[in-house]
């Protein structure tokens, strides 16, 4: 890839950047608290409009993340805004760095009570007399969640549970540090109870579990903070997984010279549809004439292509021979649609384009000899749909592929267990993991859809891709992406930058169309119909060379 995304990292991964941080490069483990505290004030002025007039209740835990919140309370208090801080843990239980915090704020006058959750805490602590936790919560603008952080692991004690409740029953919204209290940064699972953020600030790196669900729908809005890792310290974490960020992908879009033809913009040939499904071949093509591609060809079963030269206006069609009684792509087409190729950038093939065994037999023909060493150029070719259905049983065939001649595969949950003969359940828990192995066992790159999508590479880096929505669960979404990948591949991007930046811009067209139309009536051509804006709403510099 030409450019470095951000890393995405586990819990235990980042306490060892940060205890890196802290031993090898020398900066003070209460520096980098007190830097967290202040980047957290930074976000609350700037969401909230200034901190004038508001009102704040910090809960702490025991450890670094509660040593955050007393820093947020003190700097908080600097600032004219009213604090309440809460202790979940007994005063003397807490951490070297946690304690220190505790006592500086103390000297200005700030004595953290127990949280009244309705016993009192093992060491006696006194409760605020006639209210409980909820109603004490509903009095103040905010709640700071400082409880656990990063560290979770397993299902939350009862008392810390309690608190928990109480956060989110009061209705106020919350600011977690670092990590929703009750989410596994790891994995985003959640065994009991979890706070449910309505902004989450993490530190230094984006956490796995911040990506994954369920843990993603409880991190509300996530913010990342710089707080002065020293890059010796990232660069030492080994890990595989990144993600995908707009300030990257706006430096991949592709730029257009101010004197660009159509010809400069790249040749996109699909080849898809059947009987019942013209919509998919339609979409494809439609999206990858929007996504910047200067010409679009689609090649369909011969029967359908006054259909289709109906529903397209800008794209060209091709009839090809078919199966007639079928009305599907026969292998009669294979020379036709090699003679298309020829003049093409990439191939885009599957979408809609059925599951006749004839029809199979002719995608596995022409990807393995577009692959081969005597195929006229290199061509990338990106697979979907049925066409990656044809490869159950034959992937063989796709250990073709190489940098110079790439495939990408971009199947949904279903279609990739199938392919990969994995169950749904396996496949559901560590999609990042069989997603990675697919990919470096076959050499492409495969764009696993779904909720986050993850893109995997040949060399073993997987990347997550924070865009989309659940309005983009609809039929066609898939076949959108499909036209948006190839007519970057076309207008010159590498396969894996093209992969990386076609799933953010799929999943920020659906942003964009959601925010306007709501999730439930969204369909695909809503979809297609806002990439232009997303090229635009993230390259956000001029895209055309003077």
């Amino acid at each position: 890839m030409s450019v470095d995304f951000q890393k995405l990292v586990s819990g235990t991964q980042m306490a060892a950047i940060d205890l890196s941080a802290i031993d090898e490069f020398g900066i003070p483990s209460l520096e980098l608290m007190e830097r967290a505290g202040s980047e957290l004030v930074e976000v609350i002025r700037d969401r909230w409009d200034g901190l004038e007039g508001l009102s704040v209740s910090i809960i702490c835990g025991k450890g670094n993340n509660g040593g955050d919140g007393l820093v947020v309370g003190r700097l908080l208090d600097a600032a004219g805004v009213k604090v309440v801080v809460f202790l979940a843990s007994p005063a003397d239980s807490l951490k070297p760095d946690a304690a220190r915090n505790l006592q500086r704020l103390e000297e200005i006058g700030i004595t953290p009570q127990p949280f009244p959750s309705g016993e009192p805490l093992p060491s006696g602590g006194p409760l605020p007399s006639g209210e409980n936790g909820v109603e004490i919560l509903r009095q103040t603008d905010l709640i700071i969640d400082a409880l656990l952080g990063i560290g979770v692991r397993g299902v939350v004690r009862p008392e810390l549970a309690a608190i928990i409740d109480a956060m989110n029953e009061s209705g106020r919204p919350i600011v977690s540090v670092d990590m929703p209290s009750g989410v596994d940064a790891d994995s985003g699972g959640v065994s009991g109870v979890c706070v449910n953020a309505s902004v989450t600030v993490t530190f230094g790196l984006a956490k796995l579990g911040q990506l994954l669900y369920p843990g993603r729908s409880f991190c509300g809005d996530l913010e990342l903070a710089d707080i002065g890792f020293p890059p010796g310290s990232i660069d030492a974490c080994e890990s595989q997984t990144y993600l995908i960020s707009a300030e990257k992908v706006a430096s991949l879009i592709p730029v257009r010279a101010a004197d660009a033809h159509k010809g400069d913009c790249g040749t996109v040939a699909v080849v898809a549809g059947s009987v019942g499904m013209t919509g998919a071949a339609a979409l494809a093509a439609d999206s990858a004439l929007l996504a910047g591609a200067g010409r679009v060809t689609l090649g369909v079963p011969a029967s359908l292509n006054d259909i289709m030269e109906v529903k397209l206006t800008e794209v060209m069609t091709r009839p090809l021979p078919e199966v007639r009684q079928r009305r599907c792509l026969s292998l009669r087409s294979l020379g036709e649609i090699e003679l298309l190729l020829e003049g093409s950038n990439c191939l885009a093939i599957g979408p809609g384009i059925g599951t006749y065994r004839e029809t199979s037999e002719l995608v596995r023909r022409l990807v393995s000899r577009q692959l081969g060493s005597n195929a006229h150029g290199p061509l990338p070719i990106v697979i979907d749909a049925d066409g990656i259905n044809a490869f159950v049983g034959f992937t063989d065939i796709l250990k073709k592929a190489s940098p110079e001649r790439p495939v990408i595969l971009t199947p949904h949950l279903g279609e990739f267990g199938r392919l990969a003969n994995l169950d749904k359940l396996s496949l559901k828990e560590r999609p990042i993991e069989h997603a990675r192995d697919f990919a470096t066992e076959f050499g492409v790159i495969l764009v696993l859809k779904g909720a986050p999508t993850v893109v995997a590479l040949p060399d073993g880096r997987a990347l997550l891709n924070p865009s989309g929505n659940a309005g983009m669960a609809t039929a066609g979404s898939g076949d959108v992406l499909t036209g948006v990948l190839s007519a970057l591949i076309a207008q010159g991007l590498p396969a894996p930058d093209a992969a990386c930046v076609g799933v953010y811009l799929h999943g920020l067209a659906g942003d964009l169309a959601v925010a306007e139309r709501g999730p439930w009536g969204l369909v695909a051509s809503d979809i297609a119909r806002y990439v232009p804006q997303a090229l635009v709403e993230t390259h956000k510099e001029e895209f055309i060379q003077s």
